[in-house]
């Protein structure tokens, strides 16, 4: 089945979310826990799957000497001093309750962006895909990157609000309310992939 869609699962890793991961007791880690977005995310991937949706999973991620890495960043300045984000590693892994399958689209950034640097729009273009539904960590980072260099792109960008956290509720909230005039945000439970 052929889709004009795709589902975008945005820096679900184990080094940000995963209880056990350097994140899991910091905000990230609870935030997420207590939003429920792993579970929620999980059913909508089968939904997506289920309406005929490619899936993408989109993750940061550094060589272990980190030389994508900017000096400037100081977030990834941030994740280089404590090991966080280094390519072959668990942490970099996808949470395993939301685990790939062979056919999905593994997309690898050095940036917050997904679209910088990347293959996203390559394959994007290569499917005839014009519509992007994402959610993940966090809102304000590589959500916000998708929704607002999407819609610069021409795409038409619908955000899974529940399946999407920051490192507070506060900051979470703030997000979705800016992003409200680039896109379509909905829940995974309202969400009608098509």
């Amino acid at each position: 089945m052929s889709s004009q869609s795709i589902y975008l699962v945005l820096d679900m890793e184990n080094d940000l979310i995963h209880e056990h991961g350097p994140n899991g007791k910091a905000p990230f880690g609870q935030q997420a826990k207590e939003r429920g977005i792993i579970g929620k995310t999980r059913e909508a991937i089968r939904k997506a799957r289920a309406a005929g949706l490619p899936i993408g999973y989109v993750r940061v991620g550094f060589s272990p000497d980190y030389r994508e890495c900017p000096d400037t960043s100081p977030v990834f300045t941030a994740a280089r001093k404590n090991g966080l984000f280094k390519l072959g590693t668990w942490g970099t892994e996808i949470h395993p309750d939301l685990a790939p399958e062979p056919a999905d689209f593994q997309i690898v950034k050095h940036r917050v962006s997904p679209f910088y640097g990347t293959d996203l729009e390559p394959i994007l273009r290569a499917r005839g895909i014009r519509r992007i539904y994402a959610s993940g960590v966090s809102t304000n980072g590589v959500v916000q990157a998708i929704v607002r260099e999407g819609h610069d792109r021409d795409y038409e960008v619908v955000v899974l609000e529940d399946c999407c956290s920051a490192m507070s509720q506060s900051e979470h909230v703030c997000a979705i309310e800016g992003l409200k005039r680039y896109c379509t945000v909905t829940t995974s439970t309202e969400v009608e992939f098509k």
